[in-house]
């Protein structure tokens, strides 16, 4: 009987184990939570049809996909007995699967993709356009059954568009391969002082003026400082971002709007020099870091601009229920130079000029929540010295940042992220020596990335579920153009994707290797030049 015990014993640690090497082996990007393989295979033809119920939208979607990659215009039925895909709607599951997860079953006769919501259906089809294998012109999928939710409902991609404009055709295809990745959401960094990117009608001389710079700096941080003496330019009207919005919506990816506030704002106080402190005319910066000139938040006219600018934003973005306000890299100089700004220090009491940024900020945050949205912001805002620059701000600020402001963590030693959890606020996790892809390759190598947990080593377990997820960075100061955002920004991105979604025991750096080749094959076809 004990030799019987110990052979039934021997048998489910095998199947264990064959089962943990099956579901690594997966080709699938982002890695599922649970996968079964199966015997047998599901052969698409064009007589295979796409049973759609109620998730028209993303039928269509898997139509185009595997018209673009199989050549197979594949019918949409209301019903078929065999050889069909059939999306399934099931509010049940929510449960289970959360909004984002779904059900994938793949048999020899019939393929089913089942979730509680559109978006776990959109992102099961996802996971299937990369089970298709080609042979010839044939085309199979491996029987599988693979059961899927994220680890984290953030997973986020910043393009800084203030340094330089790529455009909207850029920004659709980074849409693109976000979706396939099953990112959700893209923060476009919209403002700098060296460019402001979006039309604001009340206010035309923010592009008119601070969406042109008359040169820009080349090379790099370190070494001779040197322009390239060609003016830039560029920005989004209103109706174009209208349609960037739409066309992320429909691959499930909400827009976070970043407007920077109060440093990083040289651009706008180009355009209206009435909103710094010494109003005096200024050009838009041509060279990159840190700069002098920063709204003067101790003026109410400055504020009142600040609050025009964002109610236009939130009319324009009205499904981002966040707005991200930067906050980060604010040199305090004009603030202790100035008369005006010190006096309505000691009249409120604020005693660093650290204290006035966070008052500010909590004004603006009231502003926001009374329109329903929640402010963002870098971790500057939390009132932490973490420049060199700011040396007052050594024993930090005494004003306590607005409860219900998201954090967004890049800078400092990362107890500062169980400082902000502990005070309650929800943090998503951007450490720039992780997650920077302005970074290089031997800054941050594919592994490294790879490498990335959103969750901090040694926090409180108790803290995790404020952890909202992770977001991965495209900083464009010495990014000139889409080619060159292209080979910082792939293959990184597909590990920034994984580290988000998949849970740690199912991560495995091999086999994802093996899954980027549908992804470098896919780029190429694309005319993206990845890094290899």
């Amino acid at each position: 009987m004990l030799k019987l015990q110990s052979i039934v014993a021997g048998s489910l640690l095998l199947l264990l184990s064959l089962t943990t090497i099956r579901l690594q082996a997966v080709n699938i990007i982002p890695q599922p939570s649970e996968v079964k393989t199966a015997s047998g295979t599901f052969t698409l033809s064009g007589a295979t049809a796409i049973v759609a119920g109620k998730s028209t939208k993303e039928a269509q979607q898997l139509q185009q996909a595997l018209q673009e990659a199989a050549g197979l215009d594949l019918a949409l039925r209301p019903s078929a007995k065999s050889n069909f895909i059939r999306l399934s709607l099931n509010e049940k599951l929510k449960k289970e699967l959360g909004t984002e997860g779904y059900l994938l079953n793949v048999q020899p006769g019939s393929i089913t993709i089942t979730a509680p919501t559109s978006t776990g259906i959109f992102y099961g089809i996802q996971s299937l356009r990369q089970l298709v294998k080609a042979n010839g012109n044939t085309y199979t999928i491996d029987a599988v059954s693979i059961k899927d939710k994220p680890r984290f409902g953030w997973r986020a991609f910043l393009l800084d568009e203030g340094r330089y404009f790529k455009g909207a055709a850029a920004v659709k295809q980074l849409l693109d391969e976000m979706a396939l990745l099953k990112m959700n959401t893209f923060q476009w960094h919209l403002t700098e002082d060296q460019g402001w990117r979006i039309e604001i009608k009340k206010y035309p001389l923010l592009t008119k003026v601070g969406g042109r710079r008359d040169s820009t700096q080349i090379g790099s941080w370190k070494g001779a400082i040197t322009f390239d003496g060609k003016p830039h330019e560029g920005f989004y009207t209103q109706e174009q971002i209208k349609d960037i919005i739409a066309y992320a919506a429909e691959r499930h990816i909400t827009i976070v709007p970043e407007i920077e506030m109060p440093g990083h704002s040289a651009a706008a106080i180009a355009a209206y020099p009435w909103l710094g402190t010494n109003k005096q005319p200024i050009t838009v910066p041509t060279k990159f870091g840190v700069q002098y000139d920063v709204f003067n938040v101790s003026d109410p006219k400055v504020v009142a601009f600040l609050q025009d600018v964002l109610q236009e934003v939130i009319d324009l973005f009205p499904t981002s229920k966040v707005i991200h306000i930067g906050g980060d890299e604010v040199k305090y100089d004009q603030w202790k130079a100035d008369a005006g700004v010190q006096a309505y220090m000691k009249q409120h009491n604020l005693a660093t000029p650290a204290d006035l940024q966070i008052a500010f900020t909590n004004n603006i945050s009231n502003y926001l929540a009374g329109k329903n949205r929640r402010m963002m912001g870098w971790n500057e805002i939390m009132g932490a010295k973490l420049h060199e620059y700011n040396d007052e701000m050594k024993d930090g600020a005494k004003e306590k940042l607005a409860q219900g402001t998201v954090v967004q963590f890049w800078k400092g030693d990362l107890k500062l992220i169980t400082d902000a959890v502990s005070k309650g606020y929800d943090v998503v996790n951007s450490y720039h020596s992780m997650t920077y892809l302005d970074y290089d390759y031997k800054s941050i190598s594919l592994e490294k990335a790879y490498s990335f947990d959103p969750i901090p080593e040694g926090l409180d377990p108790k803290y995790h579920a404020k952890i909202l997820g992770s977001g991965c960075q495209m900083w464009g100061e010495w990014i000139p153009d889409v080619a060159a955002m292209n080979r910082m920004v792939y293959p990184r991105l597909a590990a920034y994707a994984e580290d988000a979604w998949t849970l740690p025991a199912n991560k495995n750096f091999s086999n994802f290797r093996t899954a980027l080749a549908y992804f470098y094959d896919r780029w190429h076809k694309e005319g993206i030049v990845a890094h290899q």
